[in-house]
């Protein structure tokens, strides 16, 4: 992974290293300290240097964005990925419904952050970014260093980020679009489960009716917040749970996991400024529900 670079231009203000760091790398002072322990990890036209350093107009600075070579790797665990978009900082996958995120919830059956492992390289470190439940198909972040992970969250539900999920819910939604906005948090006892609470997060959810057939609606939900089980808990909330959610609705013997998929990503790439539009087509199971399929 190439390391980021800077050269201060004509007729700026004198800086120092560490504005341009925090201010135009924006990173964090937690990784600016790293660095400052990393051989070779802040150069000023190529020479280390201390970040109280002034640069003045033509001086270059350089920074290393890469994890640090000695960071504990995964286990790699070859796994088809259905790979959306890649590029050396991040990648975009369609996870399947089934796959955990995590390893430490995989129960010894592999994990998403497994398979990536596998499919990068040996100075790729996976960081999740948008993460997704088990049970939840579609689009997934993760970026290959804690540097790109930590420029991908500070987009995270601003106008540079956006998602788009599909979701088949029971019955028919009185207003066809529109938002849910309640607030939700553990309910006491549990670290699993969420419910709306008064003294809950603040959440914030769109919703768009898309197709109405049976006693079943397709809707296109927007989280404006990013709680966890946020659409799930809002849906069922309002009377319309996602259709195979045993958790905030019921178990039912046609599908084993929520019909809920993340379809839609839009955001703008930290590094070069493109806008990158991505999308997921609904995964078999679902297009049988609505009679797609």
């Amino acid at each position: 992974m190439r390391p980021v670079s800077f050269t201060v231009p004509r007729g700026a203000a004198p800086m120092t290293v560490k504005h341009i760091l925090t201010e135009i790398f924006f990173m964090s002072h937690s990784h600016v300290s790293r660095l400052k322990r990393r051989e070779g990890g802040i150069l000023l036209n190529g020479a280390p240097c201390y970040v109280t350093a002034r640069c003045a107009p033509g001086d270059t600075v350089t920074a290393e964005i890469s994890d640090p070579p000695d960071t504990k790797r995964l286990e790699g665990m070859e796994t088809p990925l259905d790979v959306v978009y890649e590029d050396e900082w991040l990648i975009v996958v369609n996870k399947p419904a089934g796959l955990t995120v995590h390893p430490e919830r995989a129960g010894g059956g592999g994990s998403l952050e497994n398979a990536l492992t596998a499919h990068f390289k040996e100075d790729e470190f996976v960081h999740t970014v948008s993460r997704l439940d088990r049970g939840t198909s579609g689009l997934l972040t993760a970026a290959k260093s804690g540097y790109m992970h930590e420029c991908m969250i500070r987009i995270l539900h601003t106008k540079h980020f956006y998602k788009e999920y599909l979701a088949v819910v029971w019955g028919s939604l009185n207003e066809k679009s529109g938002s849910i906005e309640l607030p939700l948090a553990h309910p006491e006892g549990s670290n699993y489960r969420m419910e709306v609470r008064p003294d809950g997060h603040p959440c914030l959810t769109e919703y768009e009716t898309v197709l109405e057939f049976g006693e079943t609606s397709l809707v296109r939900l927007v989280p404006r917040t990013g709680r966890m089980h946020q659409l799930r808990v809002h849906m069922a909330a309002v009377g319309h749970p996602i259709v195979g959610d045993w958790l905030y609705g019921e178990e039912v013997p046609f599908i084993d996991h929520p019909a809920l998929h993340s379809s839609r990503l839009v955001f703008t790439h930290p590094m070069t400024g493109e806008r990158i539009e991505l999308s997921a087509p609904l995964p078999g199971e679902i297009e049988r529900l609505i009679g797609k399929k």
